[in-house]
This record gives structure tokens, sequence and C-alpha cells, in this order.
């Protein structure tokens, strides 16, 4: 980051960062994440007041994914295409690697919303919700 900027302000001092959301496709889900792009199963739940869920991300990161069902049910279509993930590489090799392993399991990159991607050297994937991931070539800063 800029200017030294790299730890957390004073004012919130956080130790994790899940980013959480429902699917209905749990299995197909933690199959895209970690088979296609290569995350880790950190953690797994079942039954947790009707709930299932898996935690996903890297060993040791203060930052992971959740995907939770419900038996009831659990809406998880994406509510727009601009709905992102983006994984920045660090350089367009690695970046490659992972896409060819999600062309390996039938997945094709989609038309970005923003055309700023594809003028970067990005590569746009859907997740089995309709979900997008985005995958960078290079780091902004």
């Amino acid at each position: 980051m800029e200017n030294g900027n790299d730890t957390w302000p004073d004012t919130l001092q956080v130790a994790q960062v899940r980013i959480a959301r429902p699917t209905d496709r749990l299995a197909e889900i933690v199959h895209f994440y970690v088979e296609g792009l290569g995350l880790r199963e950190l953690y797994r739940f079942e039954n947790h007041a009707d709930y299932h869920g898996v935690m996903l991300g890297l060993p040791g990161a203060g930052y992971h994914l959740e995907f939770t069902s419900h038996v009831d049910g659990s809406p998880g279509a994406a509510p727009s295409a601009e709905n992102l993930l983006v994984l920045y590489f660090r350089d367009e090799s690695a970046m490659g690697a992972v896409a060819t392993r999600l062309g390996e399991f039938g997945v094709e990159p989609v038309e970005p919303e923003n055309p700023y991607w594809i003028e970067h050297g990005g590569l746009t994937f859907e997740d089995p919700d309709g979900w997008r991931v985005v995958l960078m070539p290079r780091t902004v800063f």
C-alpha cells in the first residue's frame, strides 16, 4: 500500500475478514473454489441451526470465504454481473495456470460487464451460482 498504510487503522483493529454468502449448490461451489481456483478448505460445519457451511481460503491468512446453505433453501443467485471477487496474481503465467485449470473443469471465461477487466488482461469466470470471479495478471499497487 502507498504511504506506509499497510496496517489496519487504530480505530479498526480487525483480526480477520470473512466474506459470506448463501448457496443452494454447496458441493459445486466447493469444487469450483477448491479444485478450480485452488483455495483450501479451512473448516466445515454441518447442522448448525439448520445451516451447513464451508470456509475457504489460504491457511494462516486473515481473510476467507464462507459459503452456507440452509435446509429450507438459500437464495444464491448473483444480483448482478458486477458482483465480483477479484484475484490479483503476481504475473500472467500464475493467472494462466488457474484459468487453464478452470477450463479443464469445463468453466470458460465470460464477457465482463465492465470492459476495464479485459483492457487490463483479466479473465472473468462465473461460479455455479453465477457470481463472478475476475483473475487479473498483476497487482494494482
